[in-house]
């Protein structure tokens, strides 16, 4: 019996499917859901996920895996468990910025090559089509002709859509898509995707019993990390009910972020408490992913050093 890990948290995603070892279980993920489960990817780059604004300004980005495949397409990859505030205006903001920090100082257009970002969800986003896999490019808005073919294209894999069972699995795309859904609920490898050797191989990084004692513990934090979010947006959602729904929201990730701080870095003083109250909420939740990298109280000073925050 095995006791598998919950391929949807950040940890896990990236564990699974964005270190080097992992390129043969990206390519078959990527053409299963991609390329409708044909071999069109050869090959690919997995690069640090982490990306730094290049122009003073621009946002940070944090992204779960990124790739160049082997026709030079970038492919930006976001697992996502909660359905937060802009969460589509987020998607936009990485994939644009994806596009247009390819090139240096007078390099020529010509250069750009086209970027997808795949942005998996564990909540619906449209419901206004029951599609599991839904694929969004650029349009002329009365004829619909392409805009520079699929330069920039947004693809959303909703998982509550998919609702197949283990003896409806037909195709590669099926069987990815089941493992997402329900690697951590298993506790054996079905025969039917044990077949696939990337598949396969995912399960084996995916055990539990293959973990050191700190990555179970980044698991666990994540995992706590998540509930607290969700028992924070339903709180913020009440709260804005009764005092408008951009401050209650506001005053929610502020109790979360200082809960989750004093968990991951100690006590907080009340000058930081301070600090992180002037955050907007666009920083507060960049603040609630960086948190996750803390190691103690000194990187919390240092993130807050970087950002622009009112003059005492």
């Amino acid at each position: 019996m095995f006791t598998f890990i919950n391929p949807k948290t950040d940890f896990a995603f990236k564990k699974i499917f964005g270190s080097e070892n992992s390129k043969d279980i990206l390519i078959s993920f990527l053409n299963a859901l991609l390329y409708d489960s044909q071999p069109t990817i050869e090959s690919l780059q997995i690069f640090d996920p982490y990306s730094a604004p290049r122009i003073r300004g621009l946002k940070e980005t944090y992204l779960d895996v990124k790739a160049k495949l082997n026709d030079g397409t970038s492919v930006i990859i976001e697992m996502q468990v909660l359905n937060v505030e802009a969460f589509e205006k987020r998607i936009l903001y990485n994939a644009a910025k994806a596009y247009s920090t390819q090139l240096d100082t007078a390099e020529q257009y010509v250069l750009l090559n086209p970027v997808i970002a795949l942005t998996i969800t564990d909540f619906e986003m449209f419901e206004d089509f029951s599609k599991v896999i839904s694929r969004f490019v650029l349009k002329e808005r009365e004829f619909l002709s392409d805009y520079l073919s699929y330069d920039i294209e947004l693809v959303f894999v909703e998982l509550p859509k998919f609702k197949k069972g283990l003896n409806e699995l037909e195709t590669l795309t099926d069987k990815w898509l089941y493992f997402l859904k329900t690697a951590r609920d298993l506790n054996a490898v079905p025969e039917t995707m044990e077949a696939v050797p990337e598949i396969n191989k995912a399960f084996a990084i995916a055990s539990k019993a293959n973990l050191n004692r700190d990555e179970l513990e980044d698991l666990e934090r994540q995992e706590v990390y998540i509930q607290d979010r969700r028992g924070a947006i339903s709180k913020a959602v009440r709260i804005g009910t009764e005092k408008g729904r951009e401050e209650g929201i506001k005053t929610g990730q502020i109790a979360l972020i200082i809960r989750l701080l004093e968990r991951r870095v100690g006590a907080v003083t009340p000058e930081v408490q301070t600090q992180i109250g002037e955050l907007s909420i666009d920083q507060l939740e960049n603040l609630g992913e960086a948190l996750l990298n803390f190691n103690d109280i000194s990187d919390l000073t240092a993130w807050l050093q970087t950002q622009d925050l009112p003059a005492e």
